[in-house]
């Protein structure tokens, strides 16, 4: 119904995404590797990274513009609007291999806000039926009858860091013990997320992926590991119940980088022992599969 249900999704290229944020590897523990797939041409395919049994979940980056009356806009670095019809056996062939795959909305160069709790409620309902179990013959599905596992959060610079909390509610209110729809949220590693804080606190998040870079008050600097590991501390101190923490990390060498072996052996046997221990969140896979960061320690991820 309104804009979001007439108005077909553009999908555009190219673009240049800066960092966001997280996905998990396949093991039969609660926690893994999430990483964040952009459509790069020159990282492979969306099964190219599920093939290499690293991760657990895998974020689709971006829908960056939505919300507000705003024609929706989903944007791949190098994949054009023909190319949502391949991806669609790609999406399937992760699900099958049990990589959860969900969209992110957001990222650093967007234009998305939500404009009132209406407004929240009815990106909520155009998500579902556009992306989710949804098949409501009014929206435009990208990826045809192939639903997604869910939504994830990575809002940086929004238009308003306000209703976040109503369209995760809404989201969740869609969500079926068979047909769950699966919330993660990409938060800054200063705590409280000045545009996450309200929806994080619902408790309706699965997985928070905490960005530990780009933050010169909570990220790793050569052998000193202290701010990470505090910044950790206050966040798995404060989250609700049913979340699960990732330590967001960044698959090159750029402010906040942190070698694998320095998350292994330096970050991993501090954080694990957190009740709401949930893995390690990448950007991004084009990153990942040229540096080898996942391959290198994801059979450390969920070592008990």
């Amino acid at each position: 119904m309104g804009l979001y249900s007439q108005t077909p999704l553009l999908i555009l290229l190219p673009i240049l995404i800066a960092f966001p944020l997280f996905s998990f590897s396949q093991s039969q523990k609660p926690c893994g590797i999430s990483v964040y797939w952009r459509g790069n041409s020159a990282e492979g395919t969306l099964s190219d990274a599920c093939r290499t049994q690293h991760y657990k979940y895998v974020n689709i980056a971006f829908l960056m513009t939505f919300g507000n009356g705003q024609t929706p806009v989903l944007k791949f670095a190098d994949y054009s609007s023909t190319d949502t019809e391949s991806m669609r056996n790609e999406i399937q062939l992760c699900q099958n291999m049990g990589v959860r795959v969900l969209l992110s909305l957001g990222g650093s160069f967007g234009n998305y806000t939500l404009s009132s709790r209406r407004n929240a409620k009815r990106v909520a309902r155009y998500l579902y039926h556009s992306f989710l179990w949804g098949k409501h013959r009014s929206f435009v599905r990208p990826f045809g009858n192939i639903s997604l596992n869910g939504i994830d959060f990575d809002i940086e610079n929004p238009g308003s860091n306000l209703y976040w909390d109503v369209l995760a509610r809404a989201l969740s209110r869609f969500s079926k013990p068979r047909r769950k729809v699966y919330l993660s949220a990409a938060p800054g590693c200063t705590y409280p997320d000045r545009n996450l804080d309200a929806a994080i606190r619902t408790g309706l998040f699965d997985y928070v992926a905490v960005k530990f870079y780009g933050n010169p008050q909570c990220e790793y600097t050569w052998g000193d590991a202290s701010r990470v590991l505090a910044s950790w501390n206050v966040w798995s101190s404060s989250l609700p119940a049913n979340s699960q923490l990732l330590l967001g990390s960044i698959a090159f060498p750029a402010t906040g980088y942190m070698f694998p072996s320095q998350i292994v052996y330096e970050i991993l046997p501090e954080i694990m022992s957190s009740p709401n221990y949930g893995g390690v969140m990448v950007w991004d896979w084009y990153y990942d599969s040229l540096w080898s960061h996942s391959k290198s320690m994801y059979q450390h991820v969920c070592q008990s």
